[in-house]
């Protein structure tokens, strides 16, 4: 049956474009009404773009989607597997604070071997190690809660009983502190060191921090504020306590930032000393509640 013939082409909003019924018959169907994409056949789409069918099939495979489509697929079919995500391949690399905490730790390392002149008798320095030990043992928990102890004891003023009850009271708070922030982090003494320390106890196989140098900046703070001392006296203890300090490096018993964090940790627990301080009036009612 021979299809009508479209009357007046250029007449109307569009040009008419050729659709099937579904009763067999051609209708005419203008471009400027929604076109269901449904009811029309895919040729008439293609040519309602601007071109032949077989230009536009080569378009669609020649799309961007369809080329990674293919890529993928003809690599997986090759063995090799899709590329990594942008973000996965940043994930290997190593962040910044990590590169820096690592070579601080190099330099730690290198350095406290280098100053570990004192480890063994047959280093450099070896002939020193026997004062350094004796520096060792000034800075040492027992000692200097024993004689604490005795002169709380031998005391006769109140003043003075309250002065060395607290700096009792802080030598056990350091011990405490430095014990929990040892069992903590657990850090190995160096390799070089040697396990010939003087009283040593359960924590004292960690290095972190130095339990020498918290309580030597400790006690230096506490004798400077609480004693009267002349100036050669003053400049005696803050010399002490930094020869406490380099001796734990010079032994290898310590790196070196464990002896600079124990400073800067006895540096803040003569701060919480002086928060909690004991005055003889606060002790009478502790005692007189316990009573």
């Amino acid at each position: 049956m021979p299809s009508p013939k479209a009357k007046n082409p250029g007449r109307g909003s569009g040009s008419p474009v050729l659709g099937s019924s579904s009763n067999g018959r051609y209708e005419f169907m203008s471009l400027t009404k929604p076109l269901n994409r449904s009811s029309v056949p895919p040729p008439l789409l293609l040519q309602r773009q601007g071109s032949d069918p077989t230009t536009a099939r080569l378009r669609v495979s020649e799309s961007p989607t369809r080329r990674r489509g293919s890529s993928s697929s003809t690599g997986s079919a090759s063995g090799q597997g899709p590329p990594p995500p942008e973000e996965d391949g940043l994930r290997l690399n190593p962040s910044f604070v990590r590169v820096a905490l690592s070579s601080l730790l190099a330099i730690d390392l290198w350095m406290s071997k280098r100053l570990g002149v004192c480890a063994c008798e047959d280093s450099s320095w070896g002939s020193v190690r026997p004062l350094m030990k004796l520096i060792e043992i000034s800075g040492h928990g027992i000692p200097w809660l024993a004689g604490t102890a005795y002169c709380l004891y031998k005391s006769d003023s109140a003043a003075g009983q309250e002065v060395m009850l607290n700096l009792f009271m802080g030598l056990l708070l350091d011990l405490l502190l430095v014990g929990i922030v040892k069992a903590v982090v657990r850090r190995r003494r160096p390799a070089h060191n040697r396990m010939d320390m003087f009283a040593t106890f359960s924590v004292d196989r960690y290095s972190f921090p130095s339990g020498h140098a918290t309580r030597a900046a400790m006690c230096g703070r506490f004798l400077l504020a609480h004693l009267v001392l002349a100036a050669p006296l003053r400049v005696l203890v803050l010399l002490w306590a930094a020869l406490v300090g380099l001796s734990r490096v010079m032994l290898g018993r310590h790196n070196v930032t464990d002896v600079m964090f124990g400073f800067w940790m006895g540096y803040c627990q003569y701060n919480l000393v002086e928060m909690l301080w004991i005055s003889p009036q606060t002790l009478q009612g502790l005692l007189g509640q316990l009573a």
